[in-house]
This record gives structure tokens, sequence and C-alpha cells, in this order.
């Protein structure tokens, strides 16, 4: 029987917060927690990058180092520019306590956002189709295939805001959507799934500065693979996507047909194996 997994220590500002930090998520290079900012009536993300005791002491300062501060830098800049995600509240890229305390990560603490995943809005929604879409109506069906296409388009005007901002996400799935849930969150929907709300971005581990069409093409692909394996009934609406990318960046034009050259090499290397 395997042991159970003990995540590394918490940094020092982390370690008394009451109530204390609760792990979310956990990944090669970063665990992800929620807890609460200098009020504890404010939650918030925190995403920690260990120190990995594999590499060289010096070269693993330095890369965790230079992957927080790049994180960090794209969210700040992404705020600046009125595009939705989180804001950043705190840093720590030296590893607060340093060597002496045995804890040599980083740390960025991040505004909280409420609401679902867009992966699990659009598994739920697919799941309740799949079971009862026979039932529905001519209309009823249209309306439910129109949320999914606001959806969509929603998710276009976020992405066209964040490349027209100059960055690139680098890992876009629909696990790293969100919905930020509105005041008032009830839907009318038979199915009983709200896809209301503003659209997030997440996650910017992977994210760079790039003002490449090569770049904003991939992650657009990336995305339509994400979205083509892991929701089959969403897929065919995945065009309005690309419509509200286009109504949100002048660039758009340049990048979509780049986006036909990535498509074709990745048929290629499909075909090839």
């Amino acid at each position: 029987m395997a042991p159970e997994y003990k995540p590394p220590a918490l940094p020092s500002p982390f370690t008394n917060t009451t109530p204390a930090p609760t792990l979310l998520a956990q990944g090669a290079e970063a665990h992800v927690y929620k807890t609460v900012s200098l009020d504890p009536s404010i939650p918030a993300a925190l995403k920690i990058r260990p120190s990995k005791p594999y590499r060289h002491p010096i070269l693993d300062r330095r890369l965790t180092r230079q992957r927080i501060i790049q994180e960090a830098r794209c969210l700040v800049k992404l705020v600046r520019e009125g595009v939705s995600v989180p804001a950043v509240l705190a840093l720590d890229w030296e590893g607060q306590g340093g060597e002496e305390s045995g804890w040599g990560g980083a740390w960025l603490l991040m505004e909280w956002i409420e609401g679902p995943l867009v992966r699990v809005v659009l598994e739920k929604w697919e799941a309740w189709m799949k079971k009862n879409a026979a039932t529905l109506d001519p209309s009823q069906l249209q309306t439910e295939e129109d949320r999914v296409r606001s959806l969509m388009k929603r998710i276009g005007h976020t992405i066209g805001g964040l490349h027209k901002a100059g960055v690139v996400h680098g890992d876009l799935t629909t696990s790293n959507l969100m919905l930020r849930s509105p005041v008032q969150n009830a839907t009318d929907s038979p199915t009983g799934i709200s896809m209301d709300g503003d659209v997030v971005l997440i996650d910017f581990g992977l994210a760079s500065q790039s003002a490449q069409d090569e770049d904003r093409a991939v992650d657009l692909y990336v995305l339509e693979r994400a979205i083509g394996s892991t929701h089959p009934r969403s897929e065919p609406f995945f065009e309005e996507m690309l419509h509200g990318y286009r109504e949100s960046y002048k660039g758009a034009t340049a990048t979509l047909k780049r986006l036909e050259d990535v498509r074709m090499r990745g048929r290629k290397r499909s075909m090839l194996g």
C-alpha cells in the first residue's frame, strides 16, 4: 500500500493562519491552497512552488524565482489591461525564511475567484443532455445550444483580451477557465446548470509575454484540442469562441490564419503517429 501523500511544509506566513490553508490541487511544479488574506473573512488563493531537492540548489532557486515572477508579471499586466484574471495580493520569490528554515520555494497569493470551472459546467451539461436531450422539444434544444454558444463566445472575448494585452497562456484548457458566480446565480434551464458569470482565466504557470501570431495560434489550438477531447457535445460550438475572439482582438485575422497552419501540422503528426 502506497504511503499517504504529504505535501511540503507551508511557508512561515501561512503556518499560523486561521483557518489553516486547504490543499485544492497539486501538480509537478506547484500546489494550490485556499487560504485567507490579511482579513480572515477575505478568502485568497495561494500558489506554492516548492523547492526541488533533485535540482542543484542554485539552479533550483533561479528557476523557481524566474517562474513565479513571470507568472506574477503576467497577472499584473492583465489586470491593468482589464482582462478577467485573479489579482495579485502578495508575492515571495526568495523563499520565506530561506534555507535556514528548511523552506526554499516561492509563493504567490491571489484573489479568490468564487465559481465553478468551465470544465465542470460543460461536463455536467453534457451528462444531462446525453440522458435527457430526447425529452426536449426543438425550441428547448435550441435554447440549450444557444447557452453553450454564448459561453463559448464569452470565452473568446476573454482570450482575445489576453492576446491583445500581449500575453499567451501556454495551457489553455477548460480546467483553466472559471465562471465567476454572479450575485444572482439562478437559471431557468431544465438542466439546472448555470452558465452565467464572467469568464476568468487562471493558472498562468506556463504563461509568457509574446507578440508572435504563432504563440497565439498555439494557445487557440491547445484549447480547441482540449474541448474536442473532453467535451465532444460542445465541440461543434467552438466556432463561436473564434467569433468572440475576432470581436475582441483586432489582430485576430493574422492569428487565425496561423491557426490553420498549426492545425495542419497537428494533423500531420497525428497521421504519422
